[in-house]
């Protein structure tokens, strides 16, 4: 089969062809369709990953048609259309991943190929109203997004959520679940054009995290403060998310990007007695009520540009650049 293989730190991914995988017992086979691209793969390809080996295959979100069964697999998964769930091996603690928990692309070979083995009970039908480029587009942002909405934020509706750095893929995917289940949602981005484009998707409003005191400034303009603030930057922009948050209210990081959390002032942790919470990925119930709420609300994850898979690198470099709005989708078939 044809994939695309990194062969080592900080080099660019090369279309080879490589052995077609065999499903194992309880494995299915799935050609796919489309794969999609996470901040994950370029942080693997720069080395600032734990467990890095190589060669490897990247991609952690697949669309595609289940075609070999492994020992012990039901014959009616045969030629499905199916979407992939990344997390394989959460464990028995619906509260937080077992040491086993690995995420599909390292250190298993991944989507950036025609052909991937998964573990049957990661496959799900495909959302019939999302072609394969959408659908491919949803499965790690989209189960991110909802475990740190709604299992850990416990967002309700009628409730005001700020999300930050709108533009990546989970922080769009939170807001379009966010606005189905009716919550009132603003945003941040260091692009005026990305805010203009999050309240079209239906957003109320944003702000620049680059404006200083954005914090306080945001909460007059939203003409209050937030019940839930959803974070993957940390960073010292954490000393604003508090000035942001309501009395009672819940802050939710599913990432680090900008680095360690510095002049964080205590005092409006305890005297505003928040909730602090950290969320990564997210169970088999998570992904299943992601689904849930897509198929009931008909959501269609945003792309922003859809590649070749021979045009993998190019991807790659875009995603790199950060200047994408959604998600980065290889065409694969």
């Amino acid at each position: 089969m044809k994939a695309l293989v990194l062969d080592e730190v900080g080099q660019p991914l090369q279309l080879r062809d490589v052995p077609t995988p065999q499903p194992q017992p309880g494995q299915v086979l799935v050609r796919l369709a489309a794969a999609a691209l996470n901040h994950r793969d370029v942080w693997i390809q720069q080395g600032q990953y734990a467990g890095l080996r190589f060669p490897i295959i990247l991609g952690s979100d697949g669309a595609g048609t289940v075609v070999e069964l492994g020992e012990g697999i039901d014959e009616s998964l045969r030629d499905q259309a199916v979407i992939i769930d990344p997390s394989q091996n959460w464990g028995d603690n619906p509260r937080a991943q077992a040491r086993s928990f690995s995420i599909l692309g390292l250190p298993h070979d991944g989507t950036f190929a025609e052909y991937v083995a998964v573990p049957a009970t990661n496959v799900y039908p495909q959302p019939a109203h999302l072609s394969a480029e959408q659908a491919a587009a949803l499965p790690l942002g989209g189960v991110t997004a909802y475990r740190a909405l709604f299992t850990r934020g416990r967002l309700r509706a009628g409730e005001r959520v700020l999300i930050t750095g709108i533009g990546g893929g989970v922080a769009l995917l939170a807001l379009q679940l966010a606005v189905a289940r009716g919550a009132e949602v603003w945003v941040t981005s260091g692009s005026p054009d990305k805010i203009e484009r999050a309240q079209a998707l239906g957003a109320r409003g944003g702000i620049s995290y680059r404006q200083p005191g954005w914090g306080k400034a945001l909460v007059q303009q939203a003409g209050g403060p937030f019940d839930l603030l959803v974070d993957s930057a940390a960073g010292p922009g954490v000393a604003e998310l508090l000035e942001a948050a309501a009395p009672g209210g819940r802050l939710v990081f599913y990432g680090g990007t900008t680095g360690t959390m510095t002049n964080v002032p205590p005092r409006h942790i305890f005297w505003k007695q928040l909730d602090v919470l950290g969320s990564t990925m997210g169970t088999a119930e998570d992904f299943a009520g992601l689904l849930d709420l897509v198929n009931g609300a008909r959501l269609v994850p945003v792309t922003d540009q859809v590649f070749d898979l021979a045009d993998g690198e190019q991807a790659m470099r875009r995603m790199a650049e950060g200047q994408q709005f959604g998600k980065l989708v290889l065409r694969i078939i």
